[in-house]
């Protein structure tokens, strides 16, 4: 019957082989229809193979016990021989004595010697009958060492043979797993599949980052990945410091190469230039009171005099505009136009002319009038800043940020501001080991669970204050026992995949851990890296998510 069993099951297992089809990458009902064909394969095969499971664990279990009594056997072989060999003594030293006797002293001896007939014979009789108890002592050992001898042999014999059934179910079951597994890594290939599909269809892409500036920090650029620690994890922001809003001044760069400034407002704000004659000849900045106008424009120190001319003056329209729609005094730093009253009393020739070929001109309508320097691909008020608009594919060689040269476009940030030489903890570049990235992940595990935990800081936070404060940050043991607490703890992290969504958003990071796949939301990830990563490594973005994850 177990014979029949394993042959049926090789005839299932072959004919199953036969039964994929072809499948259409082109429709999600195709992929499901299939996804359920498999599916009910491995149910099949499964459902076959749990017999012969069954059907080993009794073979196994036969073994265990004829392997016990054959040990049993053996201890019993090894007693009897020692009381054969201590019934063979006695013996020997009865039939000596019993045979000299009868046939030298016995009976003439014994009946001369006694004065008692009657004790005579009974001495031969008792003679007699001690000789045949020896007899029947040495037949019935052995009978018992042959009878032990035989068991031990017919045992030995059922071993070997339940042995290689169970060797030969094994081995059937080991064919069926290997087929399960081939059908389960079809079934997984056909829903990564689906969820592409899915992806495209919802706005949600996983980029594939191409070419991209090295940037002027090379450790912290996508470059410094080969020299980076085996198994170690970093996370590169698209874009930095920026609200995303209005003209993207490394984009401006490089469409200046192909379009005039009127046309880069264009692209950047939806709206066209006009001459304003009504606006005033004066502004109030800061530290300064009231100057003239274009004396102030002479002063921004936004993008660098040796720019194209054609970005010159989009800044110069862009800059006048902002300024004109302050409506109080206007700060010098970031916060609003970085301002230098040296440059404005000796401005550089390309830029003086810029501000001087735009006089008056400001941006048409009720538009935002702001501008950064490298808002990571996308913008809140435009979209997607690449030459097709969108972020289809490889958008990241597409991205006029990209194509200029942005050192901010992709980039790991590990050290304190905005310089290549500000502070860094002693990190001398921005790669996580495998605790330390599991550790961030442990604390975004907790904060899926919990709303705020104030231990959930950067355990160097002590050392390195960040904007002068300090705590009680959990160690990383206790961190993993806090997670243990929510659905298991991380411990490493062997693959990772993130996903961005059509508006210019990462909105889920999938991690292959330990534990399995976890899946948590780009903000959540965030929020959980900025609390928790070690040193000054952060994402800074503010209001918003725009990442990706690189494993070395």
């Amino acid at each position: 019957m177990r014979k029949i069993l394993a042959l049926c099951l090789i005839i299932f297992v072959t004919s199953l082989f036969f039964l994929t089809k072809n499948t259409n990458a082109d429709e999600l009902s195709d992929l499901q229809k299939e996804i359920d064909d498999l599916e009910r394969q491995l149910d099949l095969s499964k459902a076959a193979t749990t017999p012969l499971e069954s059907e080993v664990k009794s073979l196994e279990a036969q073994l265990a016990s004829i392997t016990a009594r054959i040990g049993q056997i053996q201890q019993d072989l090894a007693q009897s021989e020692e009381d054969l060999a201590y019934q063979k003594k006695i013996l020997a030293r009865t039939v000596r004595n019993f045979y000299i006797g009868s046939f030298v002293d016995i009976p003439l001896l014994t009946l001369f010697s006694s004065g008692d007939a009657t004790e005579a014979l009974k001495t031969i009789v008792l003679q007699q009958e001690s000789s045949r108890e020896d007899k029947d002592i040495i037949s019935e050992i052995s009978v018992k060492i042959a009878k032990r001898a035989d068991d031990k042999k017919r045992l030995a014999a059922a071993q070997a043979q339940v042995s290689r059934q169970s060797q030969f179910f094994k081995g059937e079951i080991a064919k069926a797993k290997s087929y399960q597994s081939e059908l389960e890594g079809k079934i997984a290939a056909l829903s990564a599949r689906q969820q592409e599909i899915l992806a495209a269809r919802s706005g949600s892409v996983i980029t594939s980052v191409g070419e991209v500036p090295i940037g002027s920090d090379y450790n912290a650029s996508i470059a410094f990945k080969s020299q980076a620690p085996a198994n170690s994890l970093a996370v590169f922001a698209f874009g930095g410091y920026t609200h995303r809003n209005g003209m993207s001044q490394y984009g401006a760069k490089e469409q200046a190469k192909t379009k005039n400034y009127k046309e880069i407002i264009q692209w950047y704000y939806g709206s066209g230039v006009k001459k304003d004659e009504g606006m005033p000849n004066t502004i109030s900045v800061q530290g300064y009171g009231d100057m003239n106008f274009q004396t102030y424009l002479y002063g921004i120190a936004e993008m660098p005099s040796d720019w194209p001319q054609e970005a010159l003056k989009a800044q110069a329209v862009a800059a006048r505009t902002y300024g004109n729609r302050a409506g109080k005094p206007i700060c010098t730093t970031e916060a609003c136009q970085v301002f230098s009253k040296s440059k404005s009393d000796n401005p550089p020739a390309s830029w003086k002319q810029a501000v001087d070929d735009t006089n008056k001109e400001v941006i048409d309508g009720d538009v935002s009038a702001q501008y950064s320097s490298t808002a990571g691909g996308y913008l809140n008020t435009s979209g997607w800043d690449t030459t097709d608009r969108s972020n289809s594919g490889d958008w990241t060689t597409r991205a006029w940020e990209s194509k200029a040269g942005s050192p901010w476009f992709y980039k790991a940030w590990y050290r304190l501001g905005y310089t290549n030489d500000g502070p860094s903890c002693s990190r001398s570049h921005p790669w996580l080991s495998q605790e330390e990235f599991a550790d961030i992940v442990n604390a975004a595990i907790v904060l899926n669970g919990v709303d705020n935990d104030d231990r959930i800081l950067p355990t160097t936070i002590n050392q390195c204050p960040i904007a002068g404060n300090s705590g009680n940050p959990y160690s990383i043991s206790e961190l993993r026992d806090k997670a243990n607490e929510h659905g298991g703890a991380v411990t490493s992290v062997s693959a990772v995949s993130v996903s961005n969504n059509s508006n210019g958003q990462t909105s889920n990071v999938h991690l292959e851990t330990n534990r399995g796949g976890i899946d948590t939301s780009g903000a959540k990830f965030k929020q959980a890296f900025n609390l928790r990563a070690p040193a000054y490594i952060s994402i800074p973005q503010s209001g918003f998510a725009f990442f990706n994850i690189e494993k070395n």
